[in-house]
């Protein structure tokens, strides 16, 4: 059953992108299958915030978080090492059109569960970001983590055995199968041998340091990026509900784009 959900992921990818109106395309995705109620799991409410959404919220019996990752491109991580400071036009089309695609995804993968007899769903908050906390209250990544598809570096992402530069999503689960395990092998260069921190360099806002990751200082580049990649849609609502917690599409991926994790092939 793993080895068939994996297998319809990765084709929904494909073919999304052949679409005459999609102009991003997409590596081959990973999944992973994260106990619902492996330790770390249950601990994310002190690990991120109490207003962290669990498995349990979603359904009642959840098994399974269903962890994917969907790589970006080196020729879309190129676009994006032009301008120090601001996100290319590429990369913020590519993150509507693939937030857009993981709406339509899940709705596929939920579909197929429950066509094979079980439950599936994605919790509400996941597209809920707090403005003033700076945090989601669904973390893709923390979830990824736990479902063995890599470990966290410096930059704040979670760095898999394909890179970091690409996107995370979640689906809530009671299917029956053998849980991943948290990945035991650390990722990250600097973690493992004091060296690297291109990641660090690379940040125009200076939110990175090895000691940790400065929220503000992120957030306020963001919002640069949002006044200018404007029209392109707006993927989240903030903690009162509000279809859009920015005037555009708030991203930047210089932390990823031009390290050695981008892309390990």
């Amino acid at each position: 059953m793993k080895n068939k959900v994996t297998q319809i992921i990765k084709d929904f990818v494909k073919e999304y992108e052949k679409q005459e109106h999609i102009s991003t395309r997409w590596g081959e995705p990973l999944v992973g299958f994260a106990d619902a109620k492996h330790p770390f799991i249950l601990s994310l409410k002190d690990i991120i915030g109490p207003n962290h959404g669990t498995p349990d919220e979603v359904l009642d019996d959840a098994s399974i978080v269903i962890a994917y990752y969907v790589p970006y491109t080196k020729e879309l991580a190129d676009t994006n090492k032009t301008d120090p400071a601001i996100a290319s036009h590429e990369w913020a089309v590519a993150y509507e059109e693939t937030n857009a695609m993981f709406k339509e995804l899940n709705t596929y993968v939920i579909a197929k569960l429950k066509e094979w007899g079980y439950d599936a769903g994605i919790s509400p908050k996941t597209n809920t970001f707090s403005t003033t906390e700076l945090k989601s209250e669904w973390s893709y990544r923390h979830y990824a983590y736990a479902a063995g598809l890599g470990t966290f570096g410096i930059n704040n992402m979670l760095i898999t055995k394909e890179g970091c530069c690409g996107r995370f999503n979640n689906i809530v689960t009671n299917l029956d199968v053998d849980p991943d395990a948290p990945m035991e092998e650390e990722l990250c260069i600097y973690k493992n041998n004091g060296k690297c921190m291109v990641c660090i360099k690379n940040c125009p806002a200076n939110a990175l340091s090895p000691e940790g990751f400065d929220r503000q200082a992120c957030y306020v580049n963001l919002q640069k990026n949002a006044a200018v990649h404007t029209g392109l849609g707006s993927s989240y609502s903030d903690e009162s509900g509000n279809a859009s917690n920015s005037c555009g599409s708030d991203v930047c991926g210089k932390c990823v784009t031009g390290s050695p994790c981008a892309f390990w092939k």
